[in-house]
Order: structure tokens, then sequence, then C-alpha cells
């Protein structure tokens, strides 16, 4: 940049701060801060006093739902007794001294009452009948709920502190038959559970009797106690601090109470059941944050509006220095790429000659791994075969039949001879050697195929259908090769039917213009046609399967002049075509 333009540059910046329109922009500024400041002002007043109400409304509505669930549970169980002193079964019980069946007429009742406990006191006040089995025996002569019982001829209700804490609700009502009265019935409320789901809430809870004590809390710490007593005793970080955070004084109403010096909304209501109360604790820290949400939206909204009158006040003076940059940087970054570009050229050069120096021996190696993997596929099938022809022999031989052993001993042999034709033959998958070809019988091919699968076939239950022709198939070939290509198309038959649950392979053997062999099954079909025949391509699952049966089979096929095809089935299924020239009575092979 010259010093022509920098002077240029500053004389335009002076001309900008001494121009009317820079002393306009402050006082839009200016006015803009005034405006910001009482707009949050007023919002945040009116937003509190809003947000206050409605959480005061939710917090009564969820005091007057916990006040009514707790009624209704001890108007429930409060008919219990009355129902249980007339039960003929307890009645009996008491009046014979036969307590056998009375504790499991108890535990039967307890699940679908919902009480705690029930216990069945005899005339003495001790416990004859319990759903806890351990309190048989206890004695309570000397309890409130079983003196009062006996001189009232109306239910009780009785609160019984407990002396692991805590408070015991029970009813109880004498048991009388013919003026004589003959014990007591106990049941058990459960309020612990209403305390229990308190305690996954944010307000804090109690329930006060009519002395003023506290009978129920979230805070196990202030039963027992006064209103006034449980708060002072509220150490720091437990369920108080949790229910009432620290807030400040901006609440548009004053607050209920102060808590260790925080404002909280304090809620009470009366329960219509011998003069208790339920009194709430709420924090105004949901309040603060929803005020908080919208105030800070506010706030943003006024910041991109005084950023953008900074914006408009330095575009003018700053819009040529942006231009040298943004040049002065697209040169920087143009010379970066063009570093970038030459050593990755020279990288590329030094790894090319090593690339190629290793490209021989990748080679060498695939060309080793597909022969490798194609024997393995290959010689599966023969040693599957002996494995049960092996198994089936020991078994002869122990059942002491040694002439049929022989003879699975002599299908073995028959096999290791056919696995060192098939490794004579992957020779020629690779070199694509002629062979001495013989007149081969396809039906005959075809049954010693099967015989070889005859494993499989047994164990899967598989339907085979064949329909042959009368007379003799006769094509030119080698009859092992030719059987290899009929395993591999009913072990394809075999796989793809696994799935189904009534398999079928149908075998047709035809003669015409050419011997076609055609293997359907009603599996599921083929999905990509196109590559089926190429090496390692499979639809089988990892173990199942290389990928090379069909491709060998192709070559197979093609040596001998003929070719193998797949479609699908109009209705399901797969169906392969093996056609070859088949050969006249004359010796000579019919033209395609």
């Amino acid at each position: 940049m010259s010093a022509e333009d920098l002077s240029d540059g500053n004389g335009f910046l002076n001309r900008l701060r001494g121009s009317p329109l820079g002393w306009r922009l402050r006082l839009a500024v200016f006015l803009l801060l005034i405006a910001t400041v009482a707009t949050v002002w007023i919002t945040n007043s009116l937003l509190t006093s809003r947000f206050t109400e409605s959480t005061r409304n939710r917090a009564e509505l969820r005091q007057a739902l916990y006040s009514g669930n707790l009624l209704s549970e001890l108007r429930r169980n409060s008919i219990v007794p009355q129902l249980l002193a007339r039960d003929p079964t307890l009645i009996s019980a008491l009046q014979s001294s036969d307590y056998t069946l009375s504790t499991q007429r108890l535990i039967s009742f307890v699940e679908e009452i919902g009480a705690a406990s029930l216990v069945l006191l005899d005339g003495d006040g001790l416990t004859v009948a319990a759903t806890d089995r351990s309190r048989l025996g206890e004695g309570h002569r000397g309890s409130p709920y079983f003196i009062d019982a006996m001189r009232s001829n109306a239910t009780i209700f009785s609160v019984i502190p407990r002396e692991a804490g805590g408070y015991s609700f029970v009813y109880s009502r004498r048991i009388e038959a013919n003026a004589e009265i003959l014990g007591v019935i106990v049941v058990e409320v459960d309020l612990q559970k209403f305390e229990r789901a308190w305690a996954g809430i944010s307000d804090a809870v109690m329930v006060t009797d009519s002395t003023g004590a506290i009978i129920l809390s979230t805070e196990p710490q202030w039963r027992g106690l006064d209103e006034s007593s449980a708060i002072l005793r509220q150490p720091p970080q437990t369920a108080i601090q949790r229910a009432i955070r620290a807030t400040t004084d901006w609440n548009a109403l004053p607050p209920d109470a102060y808590l260790q010096g925080e404002a909280v909304m304090r809620m009470e209501t009366r329960i219509p059941f011998r003069g208790w109360q339920m009194t709430s604790f709420t924090t105004y820290s949901p309040i603060r944050e929803k005020v908080n949400s919208v105030l800070a939206l506010e706030i943003m909204a006024f910041a991109i509006l005084l950023a953008l009158a900074f914006y408009a006040l330095s575009r003018r003076a700053t819009s040529r220095m942006t231009l040298f940059q943004r040049e002065s940087a697209e040169l920087r970054a143009l010379n970066a790429r063009l570093q970038r570009e030459i050593a990755e050229r020279e990288r590329v050069e030094k790894t090319l000659e090593v690339a190629e120096q290793t490209l021989a021996q990748s080679s060498k190696l695939a060309a080793l791994g597909e022969m490798s993997a194609a024997v393995s596929h290959e010689l599966n099938q023969p040693l599957a075969a002996m494995k049960t022809y092996l198994a089936g022999a020991r078994l002869l031989l122990r059942r002491n039949r040694p002439e049929e052993a022989l003879a699975s001993f002599g299908r073995i042999d028959g096999l290791i001879e056919r696995m060192g034709a098939i490794t004579r033959q992957l020779k020629s998958y690779a070199r694509k050697g002629a062979d001495a070809f013989s007149p081969v019988n396809l039906s005959e091919a075809l049954a010693s195929s099967l015989s070889m699968m005859e494993p499989q076939l047994r164990q899967r239950h598989v339907k085979i259908t064949q329909i042959l022709p009368e007379d003799p198939v006769i094509v030119m070939g080698d009859r092992m090769r030719i059987e290899q290509v009929m395993v591999n198309l009913l072990r394809n038959a075999l796989d793809a039917t696994k799935s189904v649950e009534d398999p079928d392979v149908e075998i047709i053997l035809a003669a015409g213009d050419t011997a076609v062999l055609t293997v359907r099954d009603n599996g599921h079909g083929i999905d990509d046609i196109e590559s089926l025949f190429e090496p390692f391509y499979t639809t089988k699952r990892p173990g199942d399967g290389v990928g090379l049966g069909l491709a060998i089979s192709s070559g197979i096929v093609n040596d001998h002049g003929g070719r193998l095809t797949a479609r699908n089935g109009q209705q399901g299924g797969a169906v392969f075509e093996m056609q070859m020239p088949i050969l006249g009575s004359d010796g000579l092979e019919a033209a395609e």
C-alpha cells in the first residue's frame, strides 16, 4: 500500500469523525441503550408477575392432588376393619382358638385391600394371626389401638410412633359375636408410599396432625417436630436446598416466607381428616430461569442492533483496507496451495517406484490366494462325504457287520481318487489346458453326483424330483469334471433352500439339439445375476462358501464347448441350466 493511499484513508476517517453523521450515530446508540434498559426492566416486572402466578397455581394444583390422594387412601382403608370384623372365618377362629388358617386368610386379603399389614389380636392382646408371620405372639395389651378398640364399638384410628423413626397409621376395631368381645382386627395403612412419591419432586412437602406435629414429610428428620422447629433444624445442602434454591429479590409479588434467608412460596391446605394439614414450599428459581431466558433474547436482539449500528459506523472507513486484506489473503492461500501440490507430486513420484516393484509380487500372491480358495472349496464336499462314511463304517464295525463297512471303505477310496482328480483339474482352471475327453452318460453322472450328496440330502430332508429321458444322453467330456459341476449346482440349490420350510429341488435332463441339465429350487432367487459367475462373489454367510463354485463350474462347461446360465423362476427360486453338445449315434458331436 502506498503512502498516498494511507494519507487518503486517514483523511477519510478524520472527515467521518467531524461529519454530522458521526454525532447522529452516537446519539442513536445512546438512545438504543436507554431503550434496552427500559424494555428489560418492564419485561422483567411483567413476566415475573405472570410466571409467579402460574407457578403458584401449579403448586396449588399439585397440593390438592396430593391431599386428595392421601384422603382417598385413608377413607378406603377405614372401611376394611368393619368388613373384617364381620368375617365368619375370623370370628370362628377366635371362638375356637384355632388359628391355623387365619394368617393365610389375612394374607389373601392384604394384596386386594392394599394395606401395609393386617393383624388379628385375641381378647388378651396377643397376635394370633398376621400377614407378617414374624409378629405372631407379640403382645399389644397396652397399645392404644387395642385399648380404645376394646372400649368402643366403632373403628379407631391411631398414629403410633415407631422406634426406628416415623409413624405407623393404624385402624382397629373389636370383633364380637353374641354380645361377647372376642378380639381386635388391626389394619395398618401404608402412607409411607406417598412420602416415597413426593421424594421425586422439587417441592418440600409436610403433613401435620391436629397438634401441629409433622407426621409425613419429604425429609425424615422433620417427623415429630412442628413446622418452625423443623425449618430451623434443617442443615445446609439437604432437601430444603433442593426444594428452595437461592433466588434474588426481583420478584414482583412479595414472598410468602423466608427460610434460611431464602424467599419461597408457602402454601397450605386443610385435609378433612382429624384436623390434618398439608404444607408445601416451592422455590422461585424456575420463575427466574424462565424470565432470564426471555430477557436474554431481548438483550441479544438489542446487542445485534447495536452491532449493526457500529458496523454502519465503521464500514465506509474500512472498505478499502478490507479489499487489500482480501487480496493478500488470496495470494497467500494460492502460494500455500501451490507448495502443497509440489510436495504431493514429489511424494507420488517417490511412492510410484515402490508401487511398481510390489505390483508383480502382489499379482502372484493374488493368484496363489485364488487357487488356495478354489482347492479348499472343491475339497469340502468329498471331505464331508468321507466323514459321513467313516462314521457309518465305525458304527457297522461296532455292530459286527464288516462286509457293509468294507463297502463304506470302498466309497471312501473312490472319494480319495475324486479328490486327487479335483486337484489335477484345478490346474486346468488357471492354464485352460485341454484333456482327453471320452463319452459320458449324463444320467449315470447325475446318479453318481446324487450319491455323493446323499448325506446332505438325508440330513436336510429335501424333496428331490427327477425327470430323466428313457434313452441315455451322451456327451463328450471328462466325467469327473462334469460330476463336479453337477455337485456344485446341487449344493447351491441346497444352500438356497435353507430358510424354506418345505425345500424342493427339481432336476430335469433333456436331449434335443443339445443336452440340457436343469436344476430348479424353491429358494428366494438370485439378486445379482450379472456377478453370479465371477470368482469370489457369494451371497452366503461367512463360513458357508467363498464364491468359487459357480466360477469353476462355468469354466468347466466352457471347456466342454457348452455354457452355464442362471435365471430366476417365474414362481420364485433360481434355475440353473447346463447346456452341452450332444454326442450323436455316429460318434460326432451335434453342431450348436
